[in-house]
């Protein structure tokens, strides 16, 4: 089999050649490298839309936020407080019974009191967030 080699270039690549200019002239042109820096700000974005300050979540949007949160952890803490001691939704639930020894475990007087006291620390932080405000009036 014949060699196949590709023939040898005869110009040689080579960057273009920066050009010395006094300081009264042109700028010094210099070669382009794929490693320099990006700007800082995208390009997409006008310089103006970065120094505007942003908008401000009106009040009413604040505490309809805050009252949706404070009925959901109520809620929530109400059924998570209430659930283990109630025997239909707990003995007879069907992720306990599938393997026997969570079945034993969830009916553990220990377990049902810990899930509780998680219920109660949810209804805590419900009444803590309904009640509490910061200096400015505004909701944490």
């Amino acid at each position: 089999m014949p060699d196949q080699r590709l023939p040898e270039p005869t110009e040689s690549i080579t960057p273009a050649p920066v050009q010395q200019v006094d300081a009264q002239s042109q700028p010094v042109r210099q070669p382009i490298d794929s490693m320099q820096s990006l700007p800082d700000t995208p390009i997409s974005q006008p310089k103006e839309s970065l120094d505007e300050a942003p908008q401000r979540i009106p009040y009413w949007l604040q505490q309809a936020e805050r009252f949706l949160r404070v009925i959901v952890r109520m809620y929530l803490g109400l059924l998570v407080c209430c659930a283990p001691w109630y025997a239909p939704a707990w003995d007879n639930n069907p992720l306990f019974a599938s393997p026997p020894w969570l079945s034993a475990f969830a009916t553990l007087g220990a377990v049902r009191g810990i899930v509780s006291g998680l219920g109660i620390l949810n209804l805590w932080i419900a009444v803590r967030d309904a009640l509490s405000t910061t200096k400015d009036g505004d909701t944490r």
